[in-house]
């Protein structure tokens, strides 16, 4: 088993790029998306003719990152850490709390519905159900014709046949176009859903868990026809997940979400295989890897507690009631530190952030190599 290294073997002295308070955002100033400090709180509200506010769930709580032009940022975290409304608020179908959201250098956070519609031509959204996210009462040719209707969109040989292209281009047969939803298969059905989100060539496409209901077989078609899409236009995918092989296949960068923040944001390779944070050291010990000598090697880390409430979350860093080094390695000064200061998102190594305020790298959990990202082209 290796020796795990801490940040400073890994972040030299001097070296001005790795220069503490860094956020991502900084780090990419030119990105297609900057999302600065956006939260998403829900008001908990008591009384029947006059309701006061007497909580609120704190769904998203200051998440900071940014998605390049042609990009995949993959969101991974167990159930309920916010990933789904952070996908949401991003696109505008929740409004933000607080925060800044700049999409192509305009803030469209405080957009107003009116000056946002015009914005929905460069940012759409595949939805997590294909079953829920599609009118049963539309026939397929309405429904993905709709962004064409909506937006007064001209086409050259009209909106017909624009679909029937479309519903081609993701692997459908064009003489359906007059099918209604409940016709077609789960996997069919997600690709209507594509279909129709890349209508209009947007720039962004947050896709919200847009396997997780399919078949395994089916996943990897969808995954792989989304891949061909990016490349043939140029998109920049947000891909919410929390199946790690998915995104592993998928993600150029990922981002680690726990309670509504982000806890590491780097690179898939560089999380695979040497992440940094102690909730990414659990997610990655938790990974199977299929040579059984290796695996019986491993650490396997469990996290012990219940999650916290995001009504009321932990003081300070919100990991810290459940984190193995907080229990078992770090002092009552460093205990105190992590109960009491909100450890900032932050560069600690080259491309890689963490919101730990002692980040630990861990190469003798990493799955890279198991897993056939380690040496792949175009891998580091």
């Amino acid at each position: 088993m290796s020796v795990p290294t801490r940040p400073q073997d890994v972040n030299p002295a001097g070296d001005p790029t790795l220069a503490t308070g860094i956020s991502p955002i900084d780090a990419d100033m030119d990105a297609l998306l900057r999302v600065n400090n956006v939260a998403k709180h829900f008001p908990i509200k008591q009384g029947i003719l006059i309701q006061r506010q007497v909580g609120a769930v704190r769904a998203v709580d200051g998440v900071t990152f940014a998605v390049r032009a042609g990009e995949t940022l993959g969101l991974v975290g167990e159930s309920g850490c916010g990933k789904s409304t952070t996908g949401r608020v991003v696109a505008k179908l929740l409004e933000p709390t607080s925060g800044e959201i700049y999409f192509d250098g305009q803030d469209i956070a405080k957009l107003s519905l009116r000056r946002m519609r015009a914005l929905r031509t460069d940012i759409q959204m595949i939805f997590q159900d294909p079953y829920s996210s599609l009118n049963p009462r539309h026939t397929i040719g309405t429904i993905v014709g709709a962004p064409f209707r909506i937006q007064n969109t001209k086409t050259d040989h009209g909106i017909k046949a624009e679909v029937q292209g479309l519903m081609e281009r993701v692997g459908l047969n064009p003489e359906h176009y007059n099918r209604y939803p409940h016709e077609f298969s789960g996997g069919q059905r997600q690709r209507i859903g594509i279909a129709r989100a890349i209508a209009l060539r947007p720039k962004l496409i947050v896709c919200d868990e847009p396997v997780s209901a399919l078949d395994v077989s089916i996943q990897a078609q969808v995954v792989n026809l989304l891949e061909d899409l990016q490349n043939e236009f140029g998109l920049a995918y947000i891909f919410v997940a929390h199946d790690l092989s998915v995104v592993r296949h998928i993600a150029d960068r990922v981002a680690v979400m726990y309670l509504g923040k982000i806890m590491e944001l780097t690179d898939r390779d560089t999380l695979y295989s040497a992440p940094m944070h102690p909730y990414t050291h659990s997610l990655m010990s938790a990974v199977p890897v299929p040579d059984p000598r290796k695996e019986n090697k491993r650490e396997r880390i469990l996290l012990v507690g219940d999650l916290p409430s995001p009504i009321n979350p932990p003081s300070g860093c919100v990991f810290h009631t459940r984190c193995p080094k907080y229990r078992s390695v770090l002092s009552d000064n460093d205990q105190l530190r992590c109960r009491s200061d909100v450890p900032p998102l932050e560069l600690k190594a080259t491309g890689q952030f963490a919101a730990c305020h002692f980040p630990e790298v861990r190469a003798d959990i990493a799955v890279a190599e198991d897993a056939g990202i380690a040496g792949r082209p175009g891998s580091g």
